[in-house]
């Protein structure tokens, strides 16, 4: 059996009954790093035989572990903190699992994302978690771009070291819409600053942020338009080289417009000039 259990991502205290249960009842830990995890077990008294398993080894010990759940052994897969699986490798071992029909569950907790989430104070009935963007500004500014019309509240992760980096590619794509940058979660420094990212940029130049990093920024305020014209000139050059579904994907992906709505346009221009498909 295999638990997916959710770990402190600060205060050692923030850790559930069930998990603590079930790590002293597990035959071994899978951690990401052993010396932050034997931190958290030695503090609750828990000694059990540690395997590492993260983004540089995960190809090679996967196998590994996935031998002990087929030996009937209960596996506990847990992180430096937080949820397992999120932004970390254990998706993979799930979805063998699920291959080979093992056994696994969640032992739910701590989750850096929601918790920042709730103390942004920014919309949360829709979100979405973007994880770790590339590092280098025309990557990140790309990535950007590609959820820059999501109407959801988008979480990130990121370094201290980049943060007013980020931040400044956000307004450049985005504009200057609110966010908030939650520091050192649960713990003694814990900080969050709320405000527009033009200011959070002049407040992180003269105020170096140090500690674990989430990023909340609010989302697309508006469904975006095209006008007719427009859409059908975006349709008429990407037909030129593109099928009929091809084209659709493209001008929808790309304006983040309705697929129903850019395939009916297509349609129509289809029928109206045969002979441009």
């Amino acid at each position: 059996m295999l638990y997916l259990v959710a770990t402190p991502i600060g205060n050692l205290m923030d850790i559930t009954l069930r998990a603590l249960s079930v790590l002293k009842e597990v035959d071994v830990i899978a951690c990401e790093d052993k010396r932050v995890s034997s931190k958290l077990l030695s503090h609750y008294g828990i000694s059990k035989p540690l395997l590492s398993y993260h983004d540089h080894n995960a190809d090679q010990m996967r196998p590994r572990l996935l031998d002990l759940l087929r030996q009937q052994k209960k596996v506990a897969y847990i992180t430096d903190g937080g949820m397992p699986l999120i932004s970390d490798p254990g998706f993979k071992l799930v979805r063998e699992c699920q291959q080979e029909k093992l056994e696994y569950t969640v032992i739910p907790g701590p989750s850096a994302p929601l918790m920042a989430l709730c103390l942004s104070g920014l919309a949360p009935d829709r979100f979405l978690f973007c994880g770790f963007l590339p590092s280098k500004t025309d990557a990140r500014k790309t990535a950007l771009q590609e959820i820059k019309h999501i109407p959801a509240t988008l979480v990130f992760f990121e370094s201290p070291k980049r943060v007013v980096a980020f931040l400044q590619d956000a307004l450049d794509v985005f504009g200057n819409r609110e966010g908030a940058v939650c520091r050192e979660m649960t713990k003694m420094f814990e900080d969050v600053q709320k405000n527009s990212l033009g200011f959070l940029i002049n407040h992180y130049e003269s105020h170096a942020p140090r500690g674990e990093v989430v990023v909340v920024i609010e989302g697309s305020s508006l469904e975006p338009t095209l006008d007719k014209e427009e859409l059908e000139v975006l349709l008429k050059k990407a037909l030129e080289n593109h099928s009929l579904k091809q084209a659709v994907d493209m001008v929808s992906k790309a304006f983040g417009l309705s697929k129903r709505e850019v395939y009916q346009h297509a349609l129509q221009l289809k029928s109206e000039k045969t002979g441009l498909l």
